[in-house]
């Protein structure tokens, strides 16, 4: 029970954010009920930042450990970041079609957050387009540290110091946080808590069975 306890608290606080967050009153805003996505599309994003962080402290171990374990880590947890990002720019596109009336505007937020899955997107190509084990274990684990810069500029850095975005969330009258009222905000903290907890929850159980899967096969080698 001890080691399950964030997969049970994960569980509660995703069932609260999904009843609640159809259920408290929204702020009237120009995008009034499409800004209940909030408890939903950010919380996607938030995930694949920690569980990309995940991973290049896996490949920053497998560095300077060389143990297998730690690129199959790394590996996996840029599988579910990848996921998750996909599923943040599909409830983004949701809700750019109520707020801006297209499902794609060019937008510093979206252009960014494409770029960074790209980048991840590389890495995989990467691993696969080296056939030795160990030199694509080696330079997908520099490059993965490379993607996470990469990650937090193109999310988080340039965005922010433009001046043409329509991103909710970005400096001056955001409607996706600086509008919140405090009923929002108790449902948007433990949804972004919720989802942060079972991305961990699948990356782990990737890893856990990547690992058994990897064990085997170096039994059934030997053999």
């Amino acid at each position: 029970m001890k080691r399950n306890w964030y997969k049970i608290l994960a569980v509660i606080l995703l069932l609260y954010a999904i009843i609640a967050g159809f259920l408290v009153d929204v702020p009237e805003t120009n995008i009034q009920d499409s800004m209940r996505n909030v408890f939903f599309h950010v919380g996607m994003w938030f995930a694949m930042l920690v569980i990309c962080f995940y991973a290049m402290i896996y490949s920053i171990k497998y560095l300077s450990s060389q143990d297998i374990i730690y690129d199959i880590k790394a590996r996996e947890s840029v599988n579910v970041g990848i996921f998750f990002g996909i599923v943040g720019i599909i409830t983004g596109m949701a809700w750019a079609k109520f707020t801006w009336g297209v499902l794609w505007a060019n937008d510093p937020h979206l252009n960014g957050a494409v770029v960074s899955l790209m980048a991840y997107f590389a890495y995989l190509v990467l691993r696969s387009s080296i056939p030795d084990t160990d030199k694509a274990a080696r330079t997908s684990a520099v490059y993965n540290i490379f993607a996470f810069v990469l990650l937090l500029v193109f999310i988080g850095v340039l965005p922010r110091l433009s001046e043409n975005t329509l991103h909710p969330g970005s400096k001056d009258g955001n409607p996706a946080f600086g509008d919140m009222d405090a009923k929002m905000r108790y449902v948007f903290y433990p949804a972004l808590l919720g989802w942060i907890m079972l991305g961990v929850w699948i990356m782990n159980l990737r890893i856990r069975y990547k690992v058994l899967q990897s064990k085997i096969s170096e039994d059934y080698d030997r053999d």
